[in-house]
């Protein structure tokens, strides 16, 4: 068994659900393997045990380093029971199982274990910062502590390995949830004409939202259209009163020609004085043209792997991306990593041996490629 897959293990191994998260352990661990091969590191913790980890190895004033990232919080386990021990590593053929070994823990190890292998070589590069972040599946907080620290620094490349099945992406859409609250008055259920209630405020707020169109916009070429989908609809505490506050949860997924802010006041004219809404994540897309000369070099790497050169495409799925790319001043982003997407938070999640062993191979060179080595 190869030194990435034995890494894969030791991280699923780790329980790193978020909510609590509780990735100091597991970031102390990774930390201790690039401390040994030379790197230096610090931890930063935007809340107690809610740790990331920054490693950084070599460093020239002609170039920046390139960026490799990933996260090491993992979604709870879900009410279906598992057939498999979720934090075991257990293998079947060329599958290993676990919650987070797509997503997205298979694709932290690869790129560690290249690290580990290239470090000697890369102390005299341009180098390498390696992110590996706290609660990335909670709104990217890790990266935001980050970006918001200024402990970054630069970087002219980011990759950054979600679960793709091996699959470059260029980007992938922003998210913005919004919580819309209506108010009113209780009252006893036999005397409704005493009260005010908030959920039939709420019905008409959600009635709107259906045909919400985001004043027409034109569709990105790669990432299209967005999209608005509600998913929490809630209100009244009993059947005999009258219920005096509803909310309703809005998930929108969003594109680079997009303001959040602006489309958070349009949707506030669109549902009326009757509602109030908050933000309450607010992470942007991220796009980097397929043209791009080092993403071009990505294509080239992978073109053998695939049999064919990749087209582009885009992910449904956030990343760290869209805070990394703010603090490192929006270099070019591929998303690329072994995980199997449609394999994220699900029961028995898996991710394949081979594509782990593969992605070591694209990684090392892409690192080589960027620091000349």
């Amino acid at each position: 068994m190869s030194r990435a897959i034995e890494l894969t293990k030791e991280l699923v191994r780790f329980n790193t659900i978020n909510p609590p998260g509780d990735e100091r352990i597991c970031a102390q661990h990774l930390g201790r393997i690039y401390e040994q091969a030379g790197f230096k590191i610090s931890y930063h913790e935007f809340e107690d045990k809610r740790t990331s980890l920054v490693a950084r190895i070599g460093g020239s004033a002609e170039k920046k380093p390139i960026c490799f990232t990933g996260h090491i919080d993992i979604v709870p386990l879900g009410r279906k029971a598992w057939s498999k021990d979720p934090f075991a590593g257990e293998t079947d053929g060329d599958k290993m199982y676990g919650r987070g070994v797509s997503d997205m823990k298979a694709g932290v190890a690869a790129f560690t274990i290249v690290m580990q292998q290239l470090a000697k070589q890369l102390e005299r590069s341009p180098g390498v910062i390696v992110v590996i972040t706290a609660d990335e599946e909670k709104g990217c907080g890790g990266a935001n502590h980050l970006e918001a620290s200024g402990v970054l620094g630069h970087a002219g490349a980011i990759v950054v390995a979600e679960p793709t099945g091996n699959y470059p992406m260029v980007g992938h859409k922003g998210a913005f949830w919004v919580c819309a609250k209506t108010r009113g008055k209780t009252a006893h259920g036999s005397m409704p004409h005493l009260g005010d209630n908030a959920v039939y405020k709420a019905a008409r707020a959600v009635s709107k939202l259906e045909g919400y169109d985001f004043g027409k916009p034109h569709a990105h070429p790669a990432l299209g259209l967005p999209s608005l989908n509600v998913g929490v609809f809630q209100g009244g505490l009993n059947y005999n009163s009258v219920p005096d506050e509803a909310m309703i949860g809005i998930d929108m997924r969003t594109t680079p020609n997009q303001d959040h802010a602006k489309i958070k006041a349009d949707l506030q004219r669109h549902l009326g004085v009757d509602v109030e809404l908050e933000a309450i994540m607010d992470v942007p897309s991220v796009y980097t043209d397929p043209n791009d000369p080092w993403m071009q070099h990505v294509f080239d790497t992978v073109t053998p792997f695939l049999g064919k050169r990749p087209e582009p495409i885009t992910g449904p799925f956030f990343t760290d991306a869209a805070a990394l790319r703010k603090a490192f001043k929006s270099p070019p982003t591929v998303v690329l990593g072994p995980g199997e997407a449609a394999q994220a938070h699900q029961t028995d999640e898996y991710a394949h041996m081979s594509k782990i062993e593969q992605s070591v191979e694209y990684f090392t060179t892409i690192a080589r490629r960027w620091c000349g080595i």
